[in-house]
C-alpha cells in the first residue's frame, strides 16, 4: 500500500511493524520528536512483551503501510526505557490556557510522512483513551510556551479550536443548535406566511363591509319595508282568497267525490 500525505501517529502507531526481511518487531509504543521545530523523526516498537528491549525506527525507513502492519526497511537502533524517557516529547502534555487554567492534553498529531513536520496537533479534555473523545486541533503556531510535560497557549477555552471529532456529547449538540436554527427558520417562514393571509382576509372584510348591501333582483326580492305593515296589495289578496268558493277552484275535471266528500258515501247504511 503506498503511503499518504498525511497520517496520524496514532495510526501508526497500531500498527506491528515488519521489516523486509518478514520479521514482526511489534507494535508501536511511542513517537521520537525533536519539540522545538515541531517535528516527528520516528517511533518506538516494543518487540516482545518480556524484556526491556526497545527498537527505534527513523520515520524515513517506513515504506508502506498494510492492513495492520507497517513495513519498514533497515536496521532499527536498540534502546531501553529509561532512555526514552528522558527524551523530550510534547506527547501527553497538559494544554495550559491564557490563565494558566488546564484545557486538556496533547494525544496525537498529524504528520507529513516526506518531511515528518507536525501539521497539527490533536488535544482531548477528557481521558484520551475513553472512547468517542472529542479532539481540536492546535497548530504549533498558537503555542506560546513550550516545557517537558507542559504547553502554554493563550485559550480561553477549547472551543476557540477547530473541532477535528466530536464526542456523542459533542455531535448531540451540535445537532440540537443545528435543528433549533432550522426550526425557528420555519417558523419564522410559517409566521410570516401567516401574517401574508391573515393581512388579505383582513383587507378582503374590509371591502366586503364598505361595499352597500346587497340587493337580490326578480321575483324573490325583498321589499325592505316593514312585512308586517298593511299594504293594499296584500290586502287586495286576502280578500280575494277570502271570498272564493275552494270548491270552483278546483278543475272540473276532478271527480266529484274530491269536491264533495259525502257523495261517494254508501247509500244502504
Amino acid at each position: 500500500m503506498a503511503l499518504p500525505e498525511q497520517l496520524l501517529l496514532s495510526d501508526l502507531l497500531q500498527r506491528r511493524v515488519r521489516c523486509d526481511q518478514g520479521l514482526d518487531h511489534g507494535p508501536g509504543l511511542i513517537g521520537w520528536m525533536h519539540p522545538p521545530v515541531h517535528r516527528l523523526l520516528g517511533w518506538v516498537t516494543r518487540p516482545s512483551a518480556f524484556g526491556n528491549q526497545r527498537l527505534v525506527w527513523r520515520l524515513n525507513q517506513l515504506r508502506g503501510l498494510g492492513e495492520g502492519e507497517a513495513y519498514v526497511q533497515g536496521e532499527p537502533a536498540e534502546t531501553d526505557p529509561a532512555t526514552l524517557e528522558r527524551l523530550p516529547t510534547l506527547f501527553d502534555a497538559a494544554l495550559l490556557g491564557q490563565e494558566g487554567q488546564p484545557l486538556g492534553s496533547v494525544v496525537d498529531a498529524a504528520v507529513e510522512l516526506r518531511s515528518g513536520r507536525i501539521r497539527h496537533y490533536l488535544i482531548a479534555r477528557s481521558d484520551p483513551r475513553l472512547p468517542g473523545s472529542s479532539r481540536w486541533r492546535l497548530t504549533p503556531e498558537r503555542i506560546v510556551d513550550q516545557q517537558p510535560g507542559v504547553v502554554r497557549t493563550a485559550l480561553g477555552s477549547l472551543d476557540e479550536l477547530p473541532l477535528a471529532r466530536a464526542s456523542v456529547r459533542q455531535e448531540l449538540l451540535r445537532r440540537s443548535r443545528r435543528w433549533k436554527e432550522q426550526l425557528e427558520q420555519e417558523t419564522g417562514r410559517w409566521r410570516d406566511q401567516i401574517d401574508q393571509v391573515g393581512d388579505r382576509f383582513e383587507g378582503r372584510l374590509e371591502g366586503w363591509l364598505e361595499e352597500p348591501p346587497w340587493e337580490p333582483q326578480g321575483r324573490w326580492r325583498e321589499d325592505p319595508e316593514d312585512p308586517l305593515e298593511p299594504r293594499p296589495e296584500r290586502e287586495a289578496w286576502d280578500q280575494w282568497e277570502s271570498d272564493s268558493d275552494p270548491d270552483e277552484a278546483l278543475p272540473r275535471s276532478q271527480p266529484r267525490s274530491r269536491r264533495d266528500p259525502g257523495a261517494d258515501a254508501d247509500p244502504w247504511v
